[in-house]
Order: C-alpha cells, then structure tokens, then sequence
C-alpha cells in the first residue's frame, strides 16, 4: 500500500499531530510538497501533503483561510502540514476552523521535525511500496507463466482473477468466451463481445476501458501486429495498482505467445495438411492417416464434408484488413477450437490467395459456423463457398467433385453458399438457365416457331403434349381437343421439319428440355404475342 497519512502521523520519528480532517486520514499521498505561496494551486498535480510555516499567509484572517483552503482541497490537496513554532507559535485559529469546515485533514508539526524528514518518509514509503509492487508482480509472472506451461489458457485467467481481486475472462477472434474465472463472471463476460469485436478492429496491441466505477473492466487484445488473436477482459471495482499492472501485463504476453503460433509452424502445419489432402483426393487414405498421425483426432475416421471457398471479383481485402480467405479460415478454425473439434484447412494457390479447402466433420461446429458466416458476412466480405455432401475418406475425391461443382452453382446464381444435397434434392432445369442453353433451345426449336407463326398449325403445342404424355396419343390429342389422327400428322411435319426422328429417346429428350428451357411459349427471337 502507498504511504497515508494515517501512516505518516504513526511514525514514531515525525511527532505529528491530527488537528482537524481526521475522518480522511486513510488518504493516499503521492508526495510531500513545501510551499510559502499563498497560492500554490498551480503547481500542484494532486494527491500532494502540502507542508507550510505561513510565511506569506494571513493566517488569521477567517475569510482569506477558508479561500485557501478550499483552493487546496479543489487542487485535490490530501492535507496540510503546519509547522508551529516558527511564524506562528500554534496554528491559528481561523485555519483551524476552516480546515475543520471544508474537512482538511490538518497535521501539526513540530519546531524540532524538519519538513525534510517528512519528505523522506513519504519518499522511502513510496520506494517501499513500488518495490513491493514489483516484488509481487514478478512473483506474479513467475506463477502466471508456471500456469501457462503446466495447464494452459484457462489456469492462466484463474490465476490472473485471483491477483486483481476481480474476475477474468479470454476471448478468441469472433468475441466468443474461451475461458473466464470465477464462474459467476460468465455472464459480464459475454456482455463484452461487441466490445471486443471493436477492439479486434484496431492494430494489436490495443486496449480499452468500459464499464463504470464499480464494474471496470479493461480489454486487452491479444497478438502481434495487424493480426488480433484474441482478447483478454480484466474486471475490477477500481483501477489497477502496479502489482496488479504487473500481472495483466504478463498474462497478455502469455497468452499472446500461446495463442498466436510462429509463421513457420503454421506454414509447416498448411504444407502437412496439403499432403494430406492431396493423399485422400488420390485414393490413399491409409497414407493419409499414417501422414496425419493424431494431429487432425479422429476427423480422417468419421463422416466429414470438403468444402471450397473462393473470393468473387473484387471481394479482396479492404485497406487495412485481412484478406477474406484468411478471416473465413480464422472464423472456422476458432469454431473448432471452441467446439473441441478437429479442422483441416488448405490454402490453394499462389500464397493461398486463390481458394480455401476445408475438410470438417460432418454436423459439427465448423460446418455451422460456415453457413451461419455465409449468411451474414460472407456476400459483403467477397466469398463464395460450394459444400459436399457427408462422405468417408474412400470418397474424399467424390467429395471435393461435389465441393467444386457447388460452388460453380453458388458462383452463377449469386448465392453466398450452396450444398450438394439442394443440387440432388431439385431439379435439373433451374441449372440449364444460361445463356448458352437457351441458345441451344432457340437455335432447335426456331423452325417450328416460324412455322406456327404462319398459321399453319400449333406444332410447338402439340409436341408438348405429346412429348408430356409420353408418346400417348389419344391422351395427348384429348388434352389438345383434336383428333388422334391430326396429332400424327402434325408430329410428321415436326419430324420433317427438324429433319430428326421422334423414335429416338434423346431426341425426345433434347426437345423436352428445349421446350422447359423455352417455357414462356414465345417463339424464339419473338416477344409476347408474336405467335
């Protein structure tokens, strides 16, 4: 504790008398300060025990000593010590008195203590106290990172909660509460996400102070330059002393060394997880498994999904941030953390900068975390993810086909993600409608439509019948209203006019899908009512 003035009047060697403020003295004092000024408020910071003989103060004077001292209690004063014996043999009556009003706690000194002596009292209290302070915040450090080897993160925050006499909690990159001691925090704990997204927008290191007097909490962000991995919340009932500084200060290099792995580790994890990819799409798993080893847990073992993320045109990075690819594995690989689970990501491409592959289990927590991504960030953030369905390692190739061919449908419908299963579970025809299929359809089907446009006959009306009863004529020529007789006839000129025979099934089949891809009934080239 720094020195108070309780502490200063219990020295023996000072002789120091309370005459008035006595209710304040457990007042901390930063410095003792001796002043003849009958103003000295310009050069006071606060937290001083301002030490006089009243050489330039008229003392006695009621009106002037109640200015005074109220200038000195605004000026944030904590006491004045008034040597007797010198100017004044006692102290006057109208300090007294308005040191006793304005609640001043007021020290006599005597002739025979040197104002000196105080101030070195108060100097080696001071000294004392901030060798204490760092006695015990490296004893601190010593027990934080004994913690950190031996148990991790979590015994880190419980450790850390115990030296600020408060609560503490650990976040990763998406706000989300790793870790947080004692357990009746969790609640103020996760008030702070928005907090700490905040705070992830600013270049590590960064911090900030939210809450009020009685609920104060500090964020620290966790990592090293433009990349925060984390975030560390400290609450407390008042601000942090100097051990305790101590404290916070080595929890934030540890859990940064814990949480923030060295490029190369990371680059050799990628180069590994690449193998193994690479092994799986081949057709090796048992080479794949006996690369991966324990590393991935038991994810290669159980069913899982690939999926493949790309940026669409102009959805890099914005200035000062991180490219997509780059969050989406950061956002996926944080759900895994938290979820306990196993995550296998591979950047493709020069530096990674191309497409993201993940393989993830199936129904677990990175595979949510990626569609709930895709649905509220990922089409403002510049991606397109395509998803397989679940499969086993023997089908890992057929899975990553699956991926691709997603994510071609997301990229050509606009969508931010498609799975296999929407591709298998609906029809084919909403994936004819491109360009280059209604041109095959207007190029087929023109010679009817210009022959119906004479009005010569409903051959285009007619083959949809016909093709949509399966070569029934009588049930076609009754949804027609014409004779079954008129149906063939018209089905021949069909026939001569394509220059194809409708005994062919994929002629059949060609027509069919030319006409559902024409559904409008508008002939080609024409617009509404030309037939």
């Amino acid at each position: 504790m720094p020195p108070t003035l309780a502490s200063l009047v219990q020295h023996s060697a000072l002789k120091l008398t309370v005459r008035a403020g006595e209710d304040r003295l457990d007042t901390p004092v930063r410095w003792a300060h001796v002043s003849e000024l009958a103003d000295p408020v310009p050069y006071m910071e606060g937290g001083e025990l301002l030490l006089t003989t009243a050489l330039t103060l008229d003392a006695e004077d009621p009106e002037a000593m109640r200015r005074y001292v109220r200038r000195l209690l605004g000026a944030g004063v904590v006491g004045l010590g008034f040597a007797v014996g010198v100017n004044y043999e006692t102290i006057p009556a109208a300090l007294l008195d308005a040191a006793r009003e304005e609640h001043l706690p007021l020290l006599e000194v005597p002739r025979r203590t040197p104002f000196l002596a105080i101030s070195k009292a108060v100097s080696a209290a001071i000294a004392a106290d901030q060798y204490r302070a760092v006695t015990a915040g490296f004893e601190a450090q010593r027990e934080l990172t004994r913690a950190a080897l031996a148990e991790g993160p979590n015994a880190v925050v419980a450790r850390l909660a115990a030296h600020v006499d408060g609560w503490a909690a650990l976040y990763d990159t998406s706000g989300s509460v790793l870790a947080v001691s004692p357990e009746w925090a969790a609640r103020r704990a996760a008030r702070l996400t928005a907090d700490v997204e905040r705070l992830r927008e600013r270049p590590a290191p960064a911090s900030a102070v939210v809450g009020g007097t009685d609920d104060r909490v500090e964020l620290q962000s966790l990592g090293t330059g433009r990349r925060v991995r984390g975030a560390l919340a400290v609450g407390t009932g008042a601000p942090l002393g100097t051990a305790e500084r101590y404290a916070v200060h080595s929890a934030v290099a540890l859990l940064t060394l814990t949480t923030e792995r060295s490029r190369s580790l990371q680059a050799a994890e990628q180069r590994l997880g690449a193998a193994v990819l690479r092994m799986l799409l081949a057709g090796q798993p048992d080479h794949a498994r006996a690369v991966a080893g324990g590393l991935y847990g038991g994810l290669l073992d159980a069913p899982f999904r690939l999926l493949i993320a790309e940026p669409v045109p102009g959805g890099e990075a914005k200035e000062g941030g991180e490219a997509p690819l780059a969050v989406l594995a950061e956002t996926l690989e944080a759900a895994a953390a938290r979820a306990g689970e196993s995550v296998l990501t591979v950047p493709e491409g020069p530096e990674g900068a191309e497409r993201l592959v993940v393989l993830a289990g199936d129904g677990g927590a990175v595979v949510a975390a990626c569609a709930g991504y895709a649905t509220r960030e990922a089409e403002e953030a510049g991606l397109v993810v395509g998803l397989s369905a679940p499969t086993g390692l023997i089908a890992a190739a057929a899975a990553y086909k699956q991926a691709e061919q997603s994510l071609s449908v997301a990229r050509r419908r606009g969508r931010a993600l498609v799975e296999h299963e929407e591709l298998a579970a609906g029809s084919v025809l909403p994936l004819l409608a491109d360009d280059a299929v209604r041109a095959f359809a207007d190029g087929l089907l023109r010679a009817l439509y210009d022959h119906d446009a004479t009005g010569r006959g409903d051959l285009v009306a007619s083959l949809r019948a016909w093709l949509s009863r399966h070569g029934q004529w009588d049930a076609a020529a009754a949804d027609l209203g014409v004779h079954r007789h008129t149906l063939r006839y018209r089905m021949r000129r069909v026939e001569e006019i394509l220059g194809r025979s409708l005994d062919d099934p994929d002629v059949r089949m060609e027509l069919w899908l030319a006409l559902k891809t024409r559904g409008d009934g508008t002939p080609a080239g024409g617009g509404p009512g030309s037939e």
